[in-house]
């Protein structure tokens, strides 16, 4: 597995990271030993980079991460790079404020059984607090050694440079995939030029970029992507005919839609890492293979041309789905 050094962090982490947003309960049902299993999958490819979050089942993914990596965090816990993010509630909404922040790390860093987080990030940016003050208690916890480096998720460019007046930015996780690429006019830049490492979610667009799905897929009710307006209607069926001539383009090359779908994000300026979920074994072994596949120039700009039509599509926030 190729790794990289994950921005001005000097973390050295492999290219793709194993996100465990899926195991939260929030994409439907789910067998933990199989999720476990998958875990302990990615590391047997060499994958060392891991990441979770208080909000996905509020401790459930983070502890099933923890039990799946016991082995590591107990004999040689510089073997994986564990990042989890904080400022969500539990009833919906979000709060970055510093006392709010640190008792999640402190339930984190209980979930998860260790004893530092190698990178904590503020889940969503929150404009009932100042950025001085989230900035501020996440410097505070890496003085204290709770947590070696501190990022954002979902942050644009000038929520990260509020927060870069106090403390550094030292990551970003946006979401970033071929239906969703508004990072590419500003924010992209913004952390090439300072040195922030890119941590991409959702590269598959939740499932759209699997070439799994049909006009007639259909979800458990307590799946968020059975709110989801990416997931209907004429939306859906103008993206499906998309992932249908980018699954022939990807045959030709010997990949799968969405081995294309992860390389093709790996492949933009600025994106260190790109965040896979797996419920099986067997998806992270096709996810992980990604991280092996070079384009041409020809190969990305045919693909953008395939993709063009594409509906822009977005996501779950703390508030709802869209």
């Amino acid at each position: 597995m190729k790794r990289i050094s994950l921005g001005s962090t000097g973390l050295s982490v492999s290219r793709i990271a194993f996100g465990t947003w899926q195991l939260s309960g929030q994409w439907g049902t789910f067998d933990e030993d199989r999720a476990i299993s998958a875990i302990r999958e990615a590391r047997e490819l060499d994958i060392n980079f891991f990441d979770t979050a208080q909000a996905y089942g509020f401790g459930a993914s983070e502890r099933m991460l923890g039990k799946a990596l016991r082995k590591e965090i107990t004999a040689d816990r510089d073997s994986v790079v564990i990042a989890t993010k904080g400022g969500v509630l539990p009833e919906g909404g979000r709060d970055a404020s510093a006392g709010y922040l640190r008792q999640g790390v402190e339930q984190s860093l209980r979930s998860l059984g260790v004893e530092t987080i190698d990178l904590y990030q503020v889940h969503w940016p929150d404009p009932e607090v100042p950025a001085a003050e989230t900035a501020g208690a996440l410097q505070e916890l890496v003085d204290e050694g709770k947590i070696r480096f501190a990022g954002v998720s979902n942050y644009d460019v000038q929520q990260m440079a509020e927060f870069a007046a106090v403390r550094p930015v030292d990551t970003l996780q946006p979401p970033y995939h071929l239906f969703r690429r508004g990072i590419e006019a500003e924010v992209l830049p913004y952390t090439i030029e300072h040195g922030i490492g890119v941590l991409a979610y959702s590269p598959l667009a939740s499932g759209l970029l699997t070439g799994r799905f049909d006009e007639n897929t259909t979800f458990e009710e307590s799946d968020w992507r059975s709110q989801s307006s990416a997931f209907t209607g004429d939306t859906l069926k103008r993206n499906l005919a998309v992932v249908r001539r980018l699954a022939d383009f990807a045959e030709g090359r010997g990949l799968t839609v969405s081995q294309l779908a992860i390389a093709w994000v790996l492949a933009r300026p600025g994106v260190d890492v790109a965040i896979v979920g797996a419920r099986s074994s067997a998806n992270i072994r096709a996810s992980a293979a990604a991280a092996d596949v070079e384009f041409s120039p020809e190969d990305l700009s045919r693909i953008d041309d395939l993709a063009a039509d594409a509906v822009s599509v977005e996501g779950a926030t703390p508030e709802g789905v869209t």
